[in-house]
């Protein structure tokens, strides 16, 4: 098995192409296709792995301990989907991409490609691979950037479901321009409340909703309050979106804040769409402990680059 893929000559997105497509026509042959976009550290040492650095390891980190790891760094796309006959979400995984270090790119004289231009690079990918199809991709706040969900907006068919700052800059949408009005044209309109002050206001409408998968939990009833704004900081570009914060009545966890860059979206909608990715957690762990990804014999960049994805 580790024989073929180090050795075969093959064209890995031809496969990742035919294999999303295969994914979709068996489980999703219509309606919205919910992509999870993800990182994971695969763990490796070895003067030969020239791609290399050193992360914050998500899987033994907590909020009060910080451990750093030597090892790869790979962004995997999913296919997130409700199995009838598993009783739960399973988390496909049909492209995953290496995301060198920075360190990588300056031995090298090029341009360091962050996270999220890679996350771009996919969410394009994906979107002709699949046209015609209405794509929401679900991230955690690593992909909260302004950068990248101005560049998705363009998309006519996709979006991006992510968390949102509670001390986020929000403002109106800007007012129409007067016929010969000097300058440029405004960005954006009135400040409004941040997230924190909305959930501090006894006047906030808060709407009971109940969600059938709450993380591997079962069914859970939360509480929630939506609008659109448009979300803005001096240098980047501004990207209207839809908010939802959500509360938990039994106080159980903190209130947080979901954003969507499609504002016809629900929170009957957004909410079980985003709790979909905790899924993509199980895929990488059940690769390290039953695929053995990070214990494979392969010591060089081109065998490893080959044999991870797979």
């Amino acid at each position: 098995y580790h024989r073929v893929l180090n050795r075969a000559v093959w064209a890995p997105l031809t496969a990742s192409r035919l294999l999303l497509r295969l994914l979709v026509a068996v489980f999703i042959p219509r309606g919205v296709v919910v992509v999870g976009l993800d990182d994971t550290i695969e763990r490796r040492r070895g003067e030969q792995i020239k791609a290399k650095g050193i992360y914050r390891d998500p899987v033994r980190s907590s909020q009060a301990y910080f451990v750093k790891v030597s090892g790869l760094r790979w962004l995997a796309c999913m296919v997130l989907r409700p199995l009838s006959w598993a009783n739960r979400v399973w988390a496909l995984p049909f492209l995953t991409v290496l995301c060198p270090s920075e360190r990588f790119y300056e031995q090298r004289g090029r341009r360091h490609q962050t996270l999220t231009e890679r996350a771009w690079q996919m969410i394009r990918l994906v979107g002709r691979w699949l046209p015609g199809r209405d794509l929401v991709f679900v991230a955690d706040s690593s992909f909260a950037a302004l950068e990248l969900l101005d560049k998705v907006a363009t998309l006519p068919r996709a979006s991006v479901i992510t968390r949102l700052r509670l001390d986020a800059a929000l403002y109106d949408p800007p007012p129409p321009r007067k016929p010969k009005t000097m300058g440029r044209p405004r960005l954006k309109g009135k400040r409004r409340p941040t997230l924190e002050a909305v959930l501090a206001d006894k006047r906030t409408q808060w709407t009971t909703l109940r969600v059938e998968q709450w993380y591997g939990k079962g069914p859970r009833e939360v509480e929630v309050a939506t609008d659109t704004a448009v979300w803005y900081h001096t240098g980047k570009p501004p990207v209207a979106i839809r908010w939802v914060l959500i509360r938990d009545p039994q106080e159980d966890f903190k209130p947080q804040a979901l954003l969507s860059t499609n504002l016809a979206y629900t929170p009957e909608q957004i909410l079980p769409w985003f709790v979909r990715r905790w899924t993509m957690e199980v895929t990488f762990e059940e690769a390290r402990a039953h695929l053995g990804m990070e214990t494979q014999r392969q010591w060089n960049d081109r065998a490893i680059a080959r044999t991870t994805p797979a």
